[in-house]
């Protein structure tokens, strides 16, 4: 079963947030995550606490779990720290 981690995001450095996503790209690879979605929101329902939401798709969860454990990821955390404040959320 696929498995989604979702990212609700708001930039506070469009500079770093760019460096981390070309990053960010290449550690999904080896694990089979791709970009499903991405963009500004729009709230149908409740207050929405980010303006922006990612969605990555991997074959598994264990697939997931293990692109968000890998050294290659941990080691742009502290430029996506840099670049947006979010909330990372791994559903199925």
């Amino acid at each position: 079963m696929s498995a989604l981690i979702i990212v609700d995001l708001t930039p506070t450095d469009k500079e770093m947030l760019s460096t981390y996503s070309a990053l960010a790209v290449d550690t999904l690879v080896p694990f089979g995550g791709e970009f499903i979605a991405k963009g500004a929101i729009q709230a149908l329902h409740g207050k929405a606490a980010f303006g922006t939401k990612v969605v990555i798709q991997f074959p598994s969860r264990e697939n997931a779990e293990n692109w968000y454990a890998s050294d290659a990821y941990q080691a742009i955390i502290p430029t996506r720290d840099k670049g947006m404040d979010s909330q990372f959320h791994l559903v199925g």
